[in-house]
């Protein structure tokens, strides 16, 4: 029986047959021994095969995946995680303030994206408590990404602001709503899908970060076609299996100049000749563009962006 996984809890999978029943399903043990290093072999958004055992159902195979998301493990750094499988769309949820969103951790985001061909559009959230200065910086750094290639969206979940623009990108897609804890994932979602009610938690005050309330994937429908992906927020994203060598594709406005170095195998951080260093200093390149490329090429240190809630 082919179906859809629907849910992860860590140890069941919630599968979604082609008629519209559910299942509670495991992995099949020696499935896990098949070459998959990640913590997760099944992901939300993968087509699976089913075995039904009684009131067991047994994931047996997985469907050929056309993308994923994906990140470092959290626990096991030789090891990965798959946020989820076969989506046509990530919303990044970010936040300017109540908490901060860095700019290395949405290029971190971004390049693992590009890596795995998935589109991102970087929501910018909770409009509604920045003030006027930090309204400007957001404006900013709206600029910034737009230019390098990424679409933005400025939205308030708590007060509906830019929700229609979000409805019109969803339709009939799968998307995944990603981010760090504490950015309005849960309250944006019951401002997109009003009849959800997920749990939401206040900011931490003492060190204006998130709290996490979504402790598994689950897609969620959508009216009429596609599909919502809600996955719990992250804290860091070191990136898994990109080779130093690579990492400038995954970069849109570094690599647009990197084709003009001296040196093919140029690495964009002490060459004579490099375009890259000559585009960053004359501002075709943001100065936090080149340090998260920078970051990323020290990300043998094994240590290095591991910790997640």
């Amino acid at each position: 029986m082919k179906g859809l996984v629907i849910k992860n809890t860590g140890s069941w999978y919630t599968v979604r047959s082609d008629d519209g029943q559910l299942f509670s399903c495991k992995v099949k043990g020696n499935f896990r021994l098949k070459g998959i290093r990640s913590t997760n072999p099944v992901a939300v958004g993968d087509r699976v095969e089913v075995r039904i055992d009684g009131e067991t159902g047994w994931i047996t195979a997985i469907d050929d995946r056309k993308n994923y998301i994906i990140r470092k493990s959290s626990n096991l750094s030789k090891q990965s995680h798959i946020l989820a499988a076969n989506v046509d769309q990530v919303f990044l949820i970010v936040t300017i303030n109540y908490p901060e969103t860095s700019t290395v951790f949405i290029d971190r985001f971004l390049a693992s994206a590009e890596a795995y061909r998935v589109p991102v559009v970087l929501v910018f959230n909770k409009r509604d408590l920045l003030s006027a200065d930090e309204l400007h910086y957001q404006d900013m750094m709206m600029q910034l990404y737009d230019t390098v290639g990424y679409q933005c969206e400025s939205v308030s979940a708590e007060t509906g602001y830019g929700i229609d623009r979000l409805h019109q990108l969803m339709q009939g897609k799968v998307t995944l709503l990603s981010g760090h804890s504490g950015v309005g994932k849960s309250t944006l979602i019951n401002r997109l899908l009003p009849g959800v009610q997920l749990r939401t938690a206040e900011i931490s005050d003492a060190h204006n970060t998130g709290m996490h309330t979504t402790t598994f994937s689950e897609m969620i429908p959508l009216p009429g076609e596609g599909w919502l992906i809600d996955t719990p927020g992250i804290k860091g994203f070191g990136t898994f299996d990109i080779e130093p060598e690579e990492l400038t594709s995954y970069f849109k406005d570094i690599f647009h100049f990197s084709k003009d170095c001296r040196f093919s195998n140029c690495t964009h951080t002490h060459e004579p000749g490099c375009a890259v260093l000559k585009a960053v200093e004359d501002h075709y390149i943001a100065v936090s563009r080149y340090q998260s490329y920078l970051s990323m090429l020290q990300d043998k240190d094994e240590n290095k962006y591991r910790e997640a809630y």
